[in-house]
């Protein structure tokens, strides 16, 4: 078997997580100016970051030596398409983080030929774990999760990411965000694509739009959507989220009537 029993490969993924959780929580609202820097403009990194991936990324070269890696900081690691991937996110949220907020989260997700088979969303703030494997289904702290009921943007609650690194997109989507706004009861922002993807799937939001995100935001999270009962698709309504970079989730009625948004702006 390419994986032991589904679920406790997916225990195994949530331990090596908890990891990365235990070395973020001693730096949370303890960062000193030197140990921040910046990647790129308006995109952060810290020692959090660094330590929570490298205790990550050890206990999978420890346990799962033949797999291959896709973490945030560290880049490739034995990319080969025949090898099971790891795809890592050890700290979504790193701005919240360095400004001491409390919402940001470990995601890993595992994939094998392009498939999404387990991820895992661990919140150390509030001990939240949202986990779940392909075909099994998907549990926040243990209970099973479901999408909300709505069928259509009335009366919803959803979350997005402003495109804060990509400029170029704001007009646009912008527009987007203005009609979904007059459509929907609220919108949040809090800052977690991970966690956004996670509280979708347990139904928290109706529904999560986000646009040029990269494949450790999106691998944990959209896995967890999609075994709620939810509909994940990209921006122009394809399938092919980690290469589009853009997510659109939530029950199938929702989900259609923000493509139909989109479509229109466009």
């Amino acid at each position: 078997m390419l994986f032991q029993e589904p679920l406790t490969f997916l225990d195994e993924v949530e331990t090596i997580a908890k990891l990365g959780a235990e070395k973020l929580m001693p730096r949370f609202r303890s960062l000193e100016a030197h140990q921040i820097s910046e990647k790129a403009r308006n995109d952060q990194v810290t020692i959090a970051d660094r330590e929570a991936e490298a205790a990550i990324l050890e206990a999978i070269a420890a346990h799962f030596p033949d797999h291959a890696v896709l973490s945030e900081e560290a880049g490739w690691h034995q990319r080969d398409p025949s090898r099971p991937t790891w795809i890592v996110d050890p700290l979504d949220g790193t701005t919240n983080f360095v400004h001491g907020l409390a919402h940001f989260a470990v995601s890993i997700g595992v994939a094998y030929e392009d498939q999404m088979l387990f991820g895992v969303v661990l919140d150390p703030v509030k001990n939240d774990i949202f986990r779940g494997a392909k075909g099994h289904g998907a549990w926040w702290n243990g209970e099973r999760c479901t999408v909300s009921s709505r069928t259509d943007l009335t009366g919803c609650l959803l979350a997005t990411g402003f495109p804060f690194k990509a400029h170029d997109l704001l007009d646009r989507y912008l527009a987007i965000f203005r009609e979904t706004f007059l459509r929907c009861k609220a919108i949040r922002r809090p800052g977690s694509a991970a966690l956004d993807l996670a509280y979708t799937a347990a139904g928290l939001y109706d529904g999560f739009f986000e646009f040029r995100l990269a494949p450790w935001d999106l691998a944990g999270g959209t896995l967890l959507v999609e075994e709620a009962g939810g509909t994940v698709t990209a921006i122009d309504g394809s399938d092919d989220i980690m290469s589009e970079g853009s997510v659109l989730c939530g029950p199938a009625g929702v989900v259609a009537e923000l493509l139909e948004i989109i479509n229109q702006v466009s």
